[in-house]
């Protein structure tokens, strides 16, 4: 009866300090990389073909393609462009003090720019920012036609909730243009992007946003101006 006491007694021991200890329970906080492509640039298929093979479908990479307009001229007017997403591509390239943008770009959390043909420069950036932490805690939840957003911060700055959604994947025949005759896979593109809410984390944060149909839904919080990612979250 003792030995059977301490046997249970040990088993519950190592469960308890096997579950404090094991990394696998730690909450991983996806890291966002945005693309900023277009279907007229010529240099940008491997990239485009690098999103949608080795980063759209992680679950620890929130992977997110903004197409631009700015070469629309050439031949070519991308059918999934928007002037909103080249000005928030040339709000990041402000904040990160350069003077023009660029296709094939990739952005990591907000912070760190690459060129989006350079994988393994952009895998390491992935991991680094995986070890990274956060000063703010953000839960999302989707009830009908209500998503309902809520966080919390350990530190007071100037940030924006924003809220995106993606398809998932489209193949394009390009009639015309660099890219003429040519079909495109393209992955997680984006074609919803709103700006929510305005927060400085001084008090926790609780907001619904309605939303319809059956994309996958994202939310960010953001530094103002170009900042730094602080958290996402994703329902598909």
């Amino acid at each position: 009866m003792i030995g059977n006491i301490g046997i249970r007694t040990s088993g519950a021991l190592a469960a308890l300090w096997l579950s404090l200890a094991s990394p696998a329970l730690a909450e991983v906080k996806p890291v966002v990389v945005e693309l900023y492509t277009s279907q007229g640039c010529s240099s940008c298929p491997p990239a485009d073909a690098y999103f949608h093979k080795q980063l759209s479908g992680r679950d620890d990479v929130i992977a997110l393609a903004f197409h631009v307009d700015y070469w629309d001229y050439i031949g070519w007017k991308d059918i999934h462009a928007d002037p909103a997403y080249t000005q928030r591509q040339h709000t990041y390239a402000r904040a990160a003090g350069h003077r023009s943008v660029y296709t094939p770009q990739m952005i990591v959390n907000g912070k760190d720019h690459v060129v989006g043909t350079h994988p393994n420069k952009v895998e390491g950036l992935i991991k680094t920012h995986l070890k990274g932490s956060s000063a703010v805690d953000l839960s999302i939840t989707r009830e009908g036609n209500q998503l309902r957003i809520k966080a919390s911060a350990s530190k007071q700055a100037p940030m924006q909730v924003h809220v995106i959604r993606y398809k998932e994947a489209e193949k394009v025949s390009i009639k015309r243009g660099e890219n003429a005759g040519r079909v495109l896979t393209y992955s997680n593109i984006v074609f919803e992007w709103e700006t929510v809410k305005n927060w400085n984390g001084r008090n926790d944060l609780s907001t619904n946003v309605p939303v319809t149909g059956d994309a996958p839904i994202v939310v960010l919080i953001q530094h103002e101006n170009g900042g730094p990612i602080e958290t996402a979250a994703r329902i598909k």
